[in-house]
């Protein structure tokens, strides 16, 4: 019940993305394995009779050569078909699977707070996305597909097995299912363990190597660079110890396959050797019997790696299945009165795993065309607060309403791809006057256009080829793609110089016309813009001030100046 519960989300998303696609698949397998088995079967027992026919001129002249030739060529002919459509179509499916299943896990992670977790682990993160998806490519092409094709085997080689002798056929079928699946069964059970200990290695020498790379300055500075070596020679040696334990399990398999293929054999031999000396069948016929057993537990071969990597696939279903079950309908988010851009009312927010709120008991409200600064230590609150009016995050009690809203956040995330595409972002539909036009505002369309391939420059990762400024003022016109009524700036010139935090803070100013704003920010020069200061201290208003107030000036001063 445990197993099936993991496997369902995985299952349900198989039929509901490739339903006929799969099952094509499965019947173009068993139509290969098949015509396999039949092409030899026919073929030897063709060479017997045409040999035995030739013992006399009589027989030859009688014996019909062109059926069984021509049923070969078809067969061999089916068989290359079958066996180019089945790679085609299931691949093409699994990865189409796959793509949704990535796309779903997508979705979901863009819910609330779900990102910001899974930003925190980023190893983890890369390792769902890559090797626990590319896991579960083994379900339906190393599993499902060999199991239904291995079933299917084993009845018509019973019902072949049958037409000769019932008892002959009863065993070998009874043998096959046994044999066939009890051997790969026993395999699974002895692999879980060590396919567990090579997912989990693997993530581990991963998320190792990636710190020992990113981190090596700071590591080198500590001291502890040769630690974080052994430590990534330790997380590959129980990888390696993992792969061994695996290739002895699979060598073990392939082993057991060989023998009950020879007992499988053997016996078979036994019983056309007794029913031919009783003239109940002919050699032709013998042979054939024998070519059949002896192809017989081939399909079954293909569930090896399967069973051999079913613990990978069942840790993988366990930690992706939850993340990709069907997404709720999203709520309305309730908008605030007329004259109002946000309306907070006892609002209380607890990050996971956390025992103290990061905002408690928060009333706040924002007018429409109204500025606001909302300053503070570092911790007080201040970007759960925005973070919260961008509906990134969730309230654990009171009522949020606020208009749609744009975040602007300290940190710029620019993508390894064209201008172009980086601001298209905000607003997949914009042509690119649009884009040039919100460029000019952001004070960037002198660079692009000095620029020989123009908005079709290509960033690197993370914005490589930008100064801070430039990634500043790229981030800023996305901002103005957006055109939002409710723009949520998060230290906007923070890291900046004083002459392009200016530049940058007079292109804002001259764009809010019309527009509430939330600024926070501990810097003089952003709390100037607004209209009113509010004051955070441990996730509570401690205290507010509107342009022209003593109290707003004194607080002003106490900002850090330019």
């Amino acid at each position: 019940m445990a197993l099936w519960s993991a496997f369902r989300p995985i299952v349900a998303l198989f039929l509901g993305e490739r339903r006929f696609a799969l099952a094509a698949g499965a019947v173009l397998a068993a139509i290969t394995v098949f015509a396999g088995i039949a092409l030899l079967g026919l073929s030897g027992w063709f060479i017997t009779a045409t040999a035995i026919a030739g013992l006399s001129s009589a027989a030859a002249l009688a014996f019909d050569v062109f059926a069984p030739a021509a049923a070969i060529r078809f067969l061999a002919l089916a068989r290359t078909a079958a066996r180019y459509g089945e790679r085609l179509v299931t691949h093409d499916a699994t990865l189409g699977v796959l793509a949704g299943l990535r796309e779903r896990l997508f979705r979901n992670w863009a819910q609330p707070q779900a990102a910001r977790m899974l930003l925190q682990r980023p190893a983890k993160l890369l390792f769902r996305l890559v090797s626990d998806i590319d896991a579960l490519d083994s379900l339906y092409l190393r599993v499902l597909v060999p199991a239904v094709v291995a079933l299917s085997t084993a009845l018509v080689v019973a019902v072949a097995l049958a037409l000769m002798d019932p008892l002959l056929g009863l065993a070998a079928g009874s043998w096959l299912i046994l044999a066939g699946f009890g051997i790969p069964l026993i395999a699974a059970r002895y692999a879980k363990a060590p396919s567990r200990r090579r997912a989990h290695a693997l993530e581990t020498l991963r998320s190792q190597t990636i710190d020992l790379v990113a981190g090596q300055t700071d590591l080198a500075m500590a001291g502890r660079l040769a630690a974080k070596q052994v430590a990534v020679g330790v997380a590959d040696g129980r990888l390696t110890q993992s792969d061994d334990a695996l290739n002895r399990v699979e060598m073990f398999v392939t082993a057991g396959f060989g023998i009950a293929s020879a007992g499988l054999l053997g016996g078979t031999l036994f019983a056309v050797a007794t029913l031919a000396d009783a003239g109940t069948i002919g050699a032709p016929v013998a042979a054939l019997a024998l070519l059949i057993a002896l192809a017989a537990l081939e399909p079954f071969a293909g569930l090896r790696r399967g069973t051999v990597e079913l613990g990978r696939t069942v840790l993988a279903a366990r930690r992706i299945g939850p993340s990709i079950a069907p997404l709720p309908s999203p709520a309305s988010s309730a908008l605030p009165e007329a004259t109002r851009a946000v309306q907070m009312a006892r609002v209380t927010v607890r990050y996971d795993g956390s025992s103290l709120p990061s905002l408690h008991d928060l009333s706040l409200s924002l007018g429409r065309g109204e500025r606001i600064a909302v300053i503070g230590a570092s911790g007080a609150g201040k970007s759960t607060l925005l973070a919260l009016v961008a509906r990134e995050i969730e309230a654990e009690a009171g009522r949020v309403e606020c208009l749609p809203a744009t975040l602007l956040t300290q940190r710029t995330e620019l993508f390894q791809d064209s201008l172009r595409d980086n601001l298209l972002l905000a607003d997949p539909g914009a042509d690119d006057a649009r884009l040039r036009h919100v460029l000019a505002v952001a004070g960037l369309a002198d660079f692009v256009s000095t620029l020989p391939a123009g908005l079709d420059t290509m960033l690197g990762e993370g914005g490589f080829g930008l100064s801070g400024g430039q990634a500043r003022r790229l981030a800023l016109a996305r901002l103005l793609l957006r055109d939002t009524p409710l723009w949520l700036l998060d230290e906007p010139t923070e890291g900046l110089d004083r002459e392009t935090a200016h530049d940058v803070l007079q292109r804002l100013s001259a764009r809010m016309a019309g527009r509430a704003i939330i600024i926070a920010t501990h810097i003089r020069r952003e709390a100037m813009l607004a209209d009113r200061l509010v004051n955070l201290e441990r996730g509570r208003i401690t205290g507010a001030a509107r342009r022209g107030e003593k109290e707003f000036d004194e607080a002003l001063a106490a900002l850090r100046p330019d």
